[in-house]
């Protein structure tokens, strides 16, 4: 009886239990090579949710990493190679007191000097950066959301961020030749 009851348990245990949100993977295909990027959709579900949403809507396709300071970052997500923007949604919360840190390697949201400005553009960092991870909640304290991490194609950063800049119009540390995101994919992990 005992061994029936316990069996019993188990089973519904296992029809009951909460899923566990599987990771969504995605492919930045740039002309210097490929990125495979693991999201962390527990921790940063905001930041995961309006990525896939640019994703989806193919709007990387075509934009440019913008601003590359070696030994810091990589940033893109919005601009074409002649530095014009593309539309953007409206900006999302953010996350950056998810516990999730800004170590080599990750992938955050960028955003202006107000917290909860981050829409499309997101950045690798090529170092760990933890003056960006969020400390309190004044604007310089905040932090920049943490999203996921690099899990293939390290190399390609690395090549990205050592990569020649100038000012381009009114921005500095534009890619002399610039680094187009051809296109981003979900795909099976």
């Amino acid at each position: 009886m005992m061994k029936k009851m316990i069996l019993m348990i188990v089973t519904a245990s296992l029809f009951f239990t909460a899923p566990v949100l599987a990771a969504e993977v995605v492919v930045i295909e740039t002309n210097h090579g490929d990125i495979t990027v693991e999201l962390d959709n527990e921790k940063a579900p905001v930041s995961v949710a309006n990525f896939l949403t640019y994703v989806e809507s193919n709007h990387y396709d075509g934009t440019i990493f913008h601003r590359v300071i070696k030994d810091f970052m990589i940033q893109g997500g919005n601009f074409t190679p002649e530095m014009s923007p593309k539309k953007t949604l409206a900006p999302i919360k953010n996350e950056a007191g998810n516990g999730l840190r800004n170590l080599h390697g990750t992938i955050a949201m960028a955003r202006t000097g107000v917290v909860d400005s981050a829409t499309s553009q997101f950045f690798i960092n090529l170092k760990d950066n933890d003056f960006l991870d969020h400390k309190d909640t004044t604007v310089r304290g905040y932090g920049y959301a943490v999203f996921g991490k690099v899990i293939k194609g390290m190399d390609v950063v690395e090549k990205i961020g050592a990569t020649k800049t100038h000012t381009f119009k009114r921005f500095r540390d534009v890619p002399a030749e610039p680094v187009v995101i051809k296109s981003v994919k979900r795909v099976a992990k």
